[in-house]
């Protein structure tokens, strides 16, 4: 299977896809950052699958895959224009749609969680829409269910424990984001350890979801909204001072206001900042625009995230390694880099001192 989906590529340089070759580090002596311990916040269900492993699904369900995810992947993207953001999601829902049964799903889960032992992450936090599924699989709760117990099939098989976030979509009424967290709270403890908010910021605002977020925090449920990608400042204060956010999926505008990132730094809110997918958005030019190193001396707790390697075309790793090449980061900063996603995580007590451990031998070695 695996060379069918190659041969379709440049052999020079495609014996694996980006997002599943090593990343190497610059300099001998510098400590490989696949291998330093770590916590993955911010990773979306259908972008963590494997690029080799759409194509083998899409031939096996007959879906036709445009080029931009064949030949020309990762495609070239740039969604803060209305049409960029509708071409990035039409590819996303393509890619969606070759998940048509429960063993394909296990899969996926499987996969990712075998990726992200490769790449030094011992805790991963999945965020699932059960929504964009339940048609195919049941309904809510038959998705939910379903996503649980892959998740711990993968979990056990890896190594890699997994918590699985639920996410409203906030181009859909808050009706329904209510349904979802009261989905959501009922598998408190049982898997699920919090409750999101994605899709195009300029169509919902966090404002309006300010109810479903009630009930998942009452539910004990993390609260997680994306916000600060494709808007400014507002968008993140609404996520802190209206839904009570935790942590915050990029959040990187918050920059731009300095009295914002204050109250930020303050309150311990964790930013889930994703380089690769803020250039690969159009959200900063280059990597060495996007704002991690003044997040990190402002003090921000700060949980690097791939959000959707299959469309990026890159993984957890190659996060560590633009903060290290991109922004000067030392390997002393990126082991606290590290350890900044493993206390924002909602990992078990034992295997967040396990993992602060590993970080410590890891910066020692």
């Amino acid at each position: 299977m695996e060379a069918r989906t190659v041969s379709a590529r440049p052999a020079a340089d495609r014996s694996l896809p980006d997002d599943r070759k090593p990343v190497p580090a610059r300099g001998s002596a510098r400590p490989d950052v696949a291998l330093l311990p770590k916590a993955h916040l911010h990773l979306h269900f259908t972008g963590s699958m494997r690029h080799s492993t759409l194509v083998e699904l899409a031939a096996l369900r007959g879906v036709h895959l445009p080029d931009a995810l064949v030949e020309d992947w990762p495609p070239k993207l740039h969604a803060t224009d209305e049409r960029g953001w509708f071409r990035f999601q039409r590819l996303y829902d393509i890619a969606r749609s070759v998940l048509q049964t429960p063993d394909d799903l296990r899969r996926l889960l499987h996969e990712t969680a075998e990726d992200e032992a490769a790449e030094g992450s011992g805790w991963l936090e999945i965020q699932v829409d059960p929504s964009g599924y339940a048609a195919r699989f049941g309904g809510l709760t038959p998705t939910v269910e379903l996503v649980l117990d892959a998740a711990r099939e993968a979990s056990q098989a890896s190594g890699v424990g997994i918590g699985v976030v639920i996410a409203a979509n906030r181009t859909r009424h808050p009706l329904d984001a209510k349904t979802l967290a009261r989905l959501a709270v009922r598998y408190t403890g049982k898997g699920v350890v919090g409750f999101g908010l994605s899709n195009d910021e300029r169509r919902g605002r966090a404002y309006d979801f300010e109810g479903a977020f009630r009930i998942a925090r009452r539910g004990g449920l993390l609260s997680d909204p994306h916000g600060g990608e494709l808007l400014g400042p507002a968008s993140v204060r609404e996520c802190v001072d209206t839904l009570g956010a935790d942590r915050i999926g990029h959040g990187v505008r918050a920059v731009e206001d300095p009295r914002l990132l204050e109250r930020i730094v303050d309150r311990g809110v964790t930013l889930e900042v994703c380089p690769a997918s803020n250039v690969g958005l159009g959200v900063a030019a280059t990597a060495s625009d996007v704002p991690v190193r003044r997040l990190f001396e402002a003090g921000a707790s700060i949980a690097l995230g791939a959000d959707d390697p299959l469309l990026f075309g890159s993984r957890l790793a190659r996060q560590y390694e633009l903060a290290r090449t991109e922004h000067g980061f030392s390997d002393a900063e990126l082991a606290e880099l590290a350890r900044q996603s493993i206390r924002a995580s909602t990992a078990p007590d034992d295997l967040r001192k396990r993992l602060l451990a590993g970080v410590d031998a890891w910066l020692a070695g």
